[in-house]
């Protein structure tokens, strides 16, 4: 799978050799591109390093991959700050041998659900313990408010069944659970949420299969890479100066700087028992519903989602989640146009936007 003859017969790897280095970059550069969401990079890290000292791990393209080899999404489901998660590097790699004993089915390859500084290396772990290629067409370029925003339009296949494993949970207390699920994307996810709170708050989860073909259509095709490029370059100013390291992302994003200063008037508000945070950084307004999704000046508005909407702080540089959030937090709001961005098509859906209008009570379908 990862071999192609060299011209004096000899064999090459495919791909891109992850290494510890490139590892830091693909973490700050997801976070970057998690908008606010995507989890937590010092998770993330835990389990990505043991990948890159296990074995050669390769990222490859979805090119290296035939049309019809199967391809399936890792993830993980949860309350980020929920108190009782367990989780193991044998919970992650679990996932996909319950697929593979239940289903018929080779897997070919692993992808992400998405962008963050968890999500941008999940599946690098299972990958490398189980010699299954790390493909790069995450589902989406960016992280999202909702799951279906990552599900690449299979919520759209009319009669498509998925199958989800997912396991997680402390054995000491009970909470372990090891489940395989089979329906519709809304039921089985249901299900999966409902697991992770059995689990006490999270779950490593492997899910909806599709072609490399499908993928190819539907899918972020290049976004970790992208994500590692993005980090390199953040990383290379910041070795300078964090005024630096911001102005190296935005001329490598197309970006730009909307404020910059101490975090003011920063709320929490539950609406129809979705929590939705509002900020003010040098009188630049931000919604945010897990990600950022507005941002807006004296009445106007300076950025929407699916743009990209992210917060950087001000001493250190390090990428501020939605989580980190708290008032009088120094930080710099930065923008980026979607066009810029490695975005699924689900991105430019306007029935999946208007859920999130509907939460945030704000116009997001109009400036598509």
């Amino acid at each position: 799978m990862y071999y192609i003859k060299g011209a004096l017969g000899t064999m090459e790897k495919k791909g891109i050799r992850l290494t510890r280095e490139l590892l830091e970059d693909a973490l700050i550069g997801g976070t970057i591109l998690g908008g606010g969401g995507g989890g937590d990079p010092e998770k993330g890290r835990k389990y990505a390093r043991i990948a890159v000292e296990y074995t050669d791990l390769r990222l490859i393209s979805a090119e290296e991959l035939d049309k019809d080899e199967i391809l399936i999404t890792a993830s993980l489901v949860g309350a980020p700050n929920a108190e009782n998660q367990f989780m193991t590097a044998k919970n992650l790699v679990r996932t996909v041998e319950v697929l593979e004993k239940n289903c018929d089915f080779k897997i070919g390859g692993i992808i992400t659900n998405e962008q963050g500084g968890e999500a941008t290396v999940n599946g690098w772990l299972q990958a490398a313990v189980l010699g299954i290629p790390l493909v790069d067409a995450p589902c989406n370029g960016r992280a999202h408010p909702t799951g279906v925003m990552g599900s690449m339009n299979l919520h759209k296949q009319k009669g498509y069944r998925t199958v989800q494993s997912c396991v997680g949970g402390n054995p000491d207390t009970g909470n372990y659970v090891e489940c395989y699920l089979e329906g519709n994307i809304d039921h089985t996810s249901r299900l999966v949420r409902l697991a992770s709170i059995e689990a006490g708050g999270l779950v490593a989860v492997a899910r909806n299969p599709v072609t490399v073909e499908y993928a190819k259509e539907n899918c972020a095709l290049g976004g970790v890479s992208f994500a590692i490029e993005t980090g390199k370059a953040y990383r290379k100013g910041l070795r300078h100066s964090v005024k630096e390291g911001i102005e190296e992302l935005c001329s490598f994003l197309g970006g730009s700087i909307l404020a910059e200063g101490p975090v003011n008037h920063f709320t929490i508000e539950t609406t129809g028992g979705f929590d939705v945070e509002y900020a003010n950084v040098d009188g630049c307004d931000l919604t945010f519903w897990n990600e950022y999704a507005t941002a807006e000046k004296d009445g106007k508005r300076l950025a929407t989602f699916p743009d990209l909407i992210m917060t950087l702080s001000r001493e250190t540089g390090e990428p501020v989640t939605t989580a980190m959030m708290e008032e009088g937090l120094e930080v710099v709001v930065i923008a980026v146009d979607k066009k810029n961005l490695r975005l699924s098509n689900t991105m430019f859906a306007p029935e999946l936007l208007k859920a999130t209008e509907e939460v945030l009570k704000k116009e997001l379908v109009s400036y598509l």
